[in-house]
Parts: C-alpha cells; sequence; structure tokens
C-alpha cells in the first residue's frame, strides 16, 4: 500500500509535516477499505478503536447483494468492553473533499460519518500509540438497510448466497478475513464467518 510519495526522499519530512499541521485528516478503516482502499493517502498505520466491535450485521443492497436478496457487510456496534482493530490513512486535506464525495457514495447504502478517537501504531511495538482523532464511516440500527445479529450459521449462508455490482458477498468476507489475518488482527466474528462459508463453499 505505498504510494507515489515513499518513493522520494522528502516523502518522511512530508508526512511528518502532514501531521503534524491541520492539513490532514485520519480516515479509519475497518472493512472493505482495509483491503481496498482506493484512496490517495500519504500514510497507513495500524490502528484501533474502543467500544466498538465489527459485525456483519449491515445489509448490502447496492454492492454484495440486491433489494430483493440484500447481502451482509461489516459496520461498528457499540459495545463497552469492545475494540475493532483496522488501518487509519491519513488523507492530504486538499483530496479530502473529492474523497469523501466518493466514499459518500461507496457508504450511501445507510452508512454516516462519525469522529472517534484512534489509537495508532501496534500493541506489539515498544513504541507509545499516539491518540488522534479520526473519521469513519458507520451503519446504525436505525438505517434502512439494517440487517441486524443473526446465528453465525444464518449470516455465513446469506453471505454465501448474496451477489452484487460490486461481486459476491463471498469476496468481500474472504479478503476482509485474509487482510486481518495479514496484520495479525484476531476477530472472532470474522474467522467464525470465514469457516462457515468455506465449508459451504467445499459443500457445493
Amino acid at each position: 500500500m505505498t504510494t507515489d510519495m515513499h518513493h522520494h526522499p522528502e516523502a518522511q519530512t512530508q508526512e511528518q509535516d502532514l501531521a503534524n499541521e491541520e492539513s490532514a485528516t485520519w480516515l479509519f478503516g475497518y472493512g472493505s477499505l482495509i483491503w481496498k482502499p482506493e484512496l490517495p493517502f500519504v500514510d497507513a498505520q495500524p490502528a484501533r478503536i474502543d467500544g466498538y466491535l465489527r459485525r456483519f450485521w449491515q445489509g448490502s443492497e447496492d454492492h454484495r447483494g440486491t433489494p430483493e436478496a440484500p447481502g451482509r457487510v461489516v459496520t461498528l456496534v457499540p459495545d463497552r468492553q469492545g475494540r475493532c482493530d483496522g488501518v487509519a490513512y491519513l488523507m492530504n486535506n486538499v483530496d479530502i473533499e473529492q474523497t469523501f464525495a466518493q466514499l459518500d457514495h461507496r457508504e450511501k447504502n445507510g452508512y454516516t460519518r462519525l469522529t472517534l478517537s484512534l489509537k495508532l501504531g501496534s500493541e506489539t511495538t515498544s513504541e507509545s500509540q499516539e491518540i488522534v482523532q479520526g473519521i469513519t464511516y458507520i451503519a446504525n440500527e436505525n438505517n434502512e438497510a439494517y440487517r441486524g445479529p443473526a446465528p453465525i450459521k444464518q449470516i455465513a449462508e446469506e453471505i454465501f448466497h448474496s451477489v452484487g455490482p460490486s461481486g459476491t458477498n463471498i469476496e468481500y468476507l474472504l479478503e476482509l478475513a485474509e487482510a486481518l489475518r495479514a496484520r495479525a488482527i484476531d476477530d472472532p466474528h470474522i474467522f467464525a464467518l470465514e469457516t462457515e462459508v468455506l465449508a459451504l463453499l467445499q459443500q457445493s
């Protein structure tokens, strides 16, 4: 996930300048933004938010399903003991309005923007984690496409059978699971669904 900036020796200085000035915005990705960012970001770091869990509780009628047969995609669910690991992208504010316009369209099926605290960096390093304000997209239980909780096997069946304009719901789940695994992020909900869907694929 490198950008052209990383090819220039002055890139690190530019990134530090961006981080120090109010000329950049952090964007937190916890779903498809992890494996398919398609953003003009200048830096990407592991990040964590507290008080939320990642759950396949949001319906997708426009990307991974249809209005007649909605797929399921992830959203953030408030949980006092919860935490969610993902990736924070540093966006130059010159690009931010166009980026938000693209994301508003991409996430139009029930998602709204939310500002929250991000813990940057990995817990496995000795460096202290920096806390910054960032923006993410969240679909709460009041939106029309919300599907809500269900048994893992039922969610897996819905994912297995759903296809939309952006591709299969299976691809979305498996790409997310692989991206989390590659970053050493443990998410029992995602990996349980992956196990169920892979079993369904073997049976088909």
